[in-house]
């Protein structure tokens, strides 16, 4: 049973990568395939605002397993967990993290506190619930450059170079314009000037770090603030018209590698995360490393950071698909 938003379920004659219908329905149709290629049998459940449709499937198909694919649930992204939940009672075993995992991840700010208590470094950061006037005698003792994000949201929702600001008054602005287009709270979070490097992470209790991917800034003047924007992740015309590529990282410092293994599987451990995760770092030019940000179930499509990194550690994205099952499938045997 793979659980997608009720949108996002492909159509039975889509055709693959060359239907210009797919990029609207990749990682659902990559999963779909990836599962038929296997022998598994599956069934596509769209889910929206009400769990019917998954208690109708259990009951009448019984499956083995659900894929999760969601990153929603009424239309709201921190209630992702419910759906899990839901799962948890009926005692279906399910993919990727548990309940507790995707609540403290999710919040941007929550996690972060998680974190600073391990004595993991995060850069410092102020939350700005919604509709919450905002103190400019507050503003203004923050440590500048900060980027501003959206609390809950994923994908780089929000962030444009606009959320790159320099004092209090850019900060009032942005923060206001981030409430009205999200509807929710908004991060402040200090700019690290340096690389960025995302990490994917598989397992439950025995943990896999997979090669370490970077985005990278070719084109962009020295001095100009390098932020995963909405545009850079998600509009391949813009990373080529300024030089912007994801790629393999190279030349890390000595020991910085292992370094990054061992604070990624504590930020797994310490979120109470399993099944696969991405994390999203920077690593100052002083080589000191922040964690920005923790994603449970990040995206998994055949063009996605996880199945570049599964594929350099020899991982076709079928068996990928597989391992993610088999993590869902052991969780549940040990609960």
């Amino acid at each position: 049973m793979v659980l997608v938003h009720h949108a996002l379920v492909p159509p039975d004659d889509l055709a693959g990568d060359d239907d210009p219908r797919i990029d609207k329905y990749q990682t659902e149709y990559d999963v779909k395939q990836a599962l038929a290629d296997l022998g598994h049998e599956c069934r596509m459940v769209g889910v929206d605002d009400d769990v019917a449709p998954v208690r109708r499937t259990i009951e009448a198909w019984k499956p083995h397993i659900a894929f999760n694919l969601l990153e929603e649930f009424a239309g709201q992204s921190a209630f992702d967990y419910y759906v899990v939940s839901y799962l948890e009672m009926l005692k279906i075993p399910y993919t990727g993290c548990k309940p507790r995992g995707l609540v403290l991840a999710r919040d941007k700010g929550l996690s972060k506190k998680v974190l600073s208590y391990h004595r993991i470094s995060v850069p410092a950061f102020v939350v700005f619930p919604w509709e919450r006037e905002l103190r400019m005698s507050r503003l203004r003792a923050l440590p500048y450059p900060m980027v501003v994000k959206s609390l809950i949201e994923e994908g780089s929702f929000g962030i444009a170079q606009a959320s790159f600001v320099n004092d209090a008054e850019e900060l009032r602005d942005r923060v206001a314009q981030l409430h009205e287009i999200t509807g929710g709270d908004a991060i402040a979070e200090q700019y690290i000037d340096g690389r960025e490097l995302y990490v994917s992470i598989l397992g439950n209790h025995r943990l896999e770090m997979l090669p370490i991917r970077e985005l990278v800034f070719d084109r962009i003047d020295e001095g100009l603030p390098r932020l995963a924007t909405y545009k850079v992740k998600w509009d391949a015309d813009y990373r080529e018209r300024w030089g912007i590529d994801y790629r393999f990282a190279r030349n890390l410092p000595a020991g910085m590698k292992e370094h990054i293994a061992r604070t990624c599987k504590r930020i797994f451990r310490v979120l109470d995360l399993n099944g696969y995760a991405r994390m999203d770092l920077r690593l100052h030019k002083d080589g000191r490393l922040f964690v920005l940000e923790a994603n449970p179930n990040p995206a998994i499509a055949s063009n996605e950071e996880v199945a570049f990194a599964a594929e350099r550690a020899g991982m076709s994205y079928p068996q990928l698909v597989q391992r993610i099952l088999n993590l869902g499938l052991r969780a549940h045997a040990e609960r």
